[in-house]
């Protein structure tokens, strides 16, 4: 089993004049090479716990360590950034130029890296997000989905070790989704890039390789998507849906017919149904 490229010890987080923590007493292991997802209704501390990951925000209890590095100063949130990058639900609030060669290169001019380098990594990023022929168009005249690839394309160039996508497909439709997500997972197993993908589409988490259900800022279920989802109720009750062969195999249950635990997809229930004739 790989190591933990990020570790959570009775991590939380309260905002300032807030009466009760975002995050409290988070505990959670994160694999190198893993792609965990988070889930979470609204107001849950799924948001706030990625941007401790990021050191946008510092606990306020307990401790966090991201790819060896524990962030208490300016500087070591600056190293945490460097190997742990962050994509925003709305790419218009993280591409900052009027070029999208240029916006993926903004990072890297920020850390004084060579031009050659730059022209290189740059290259290199937009042609792993399909974005190379775009390299000279105007961000603003892009689709959402196009814009959320030169986002990640931006944070690709950095090098990181850990992508965190906060609600990165949101904002898009069904296709710029699927894009962003598939493209998330291709990152995840081709290159290795360890991936923390919070989200409220049940249809990405049940992708990932564990999930982990947040609730009141504390982790509420933990485990692979058919060991979460199978506890159908409980992830119901708190305010969460379950894949559509999961609720149907539920309802079954309920109503006398022997399943098996576990059918997450229609070809599984037809399988299933079929031996039981």
């Amino acid at each position: 089993m790989k190591k933990a490229i990020i570790e959570a010890r009775n991590v939380s987080f309260t905002y300032e004049g807030a009466a009760s923590p975002a995050v409290s007493g988070v505990n959670l292991a994160v694999r190198e090479g893993e792609f965990l997802a988070i889930l979470g209704r609204n107001g849950s501390g799924k948001s706030t716990f990625a941007k401790l990951l990021n050191a946008l925000q510092l606990p306020t209890g307990g401790e966090l360590i991201v790819n060896g590095i524990r962030p208490a100063t300016e500087d070591d949130c600056y190293e945490v950034r460097k190997s742990c990058g962050m994509v925003f639900q709305n790419p218009d609030n993280q591409i900052v130029t009027t070029i999208v060669e240029e916006d993926c290169a903004f990072g890297l001019e920020n850390l004084g890296v060579e031009p050659a380098e730059i022209r290189r990594r740059v290259d290199d990023a937009l042609f792993s997000v399909g974005m190379s022929d775009f390299s000279q168009a105007s961000p603003s005249m892009l689709s959402g989905g196009q814009k959320q690839r030169v986002a990640v394309a931006g944070v690709l160039a950095m090098k990181p070790r850990i992508i965190v996508f906060d609600e990165s497909t949101a904002m898009l439709d069904p296709i710029g989704r699927r894009d962003v997500f598939s493209l998330a997972r291709r990152l995840n197993v081709e290159e290795g890039i360890t991936v923390v993908w919070i989200t409220h589409f049940m249809e990405e988490a049940a992708l990932a390789d564990r999930l982990v259900v947040m609730d009141g800022g504390k982790i509420a279920l933990e485990g692979t998507p058919r060991e979460v989802f199978a506890q159908t109720d409980k992830v119901l009750s708190l305010g969460l849906d379950v894949p559509e062969m999961m609720k149907l195999a539920d309802a079954l249950r309920k109503a006398g017919v022997n399943l098996k635990p576990g059918l997450m997809t229609v070809n599984e229930m037809a399988v299933e149904l079929c031996r039981l004739r």
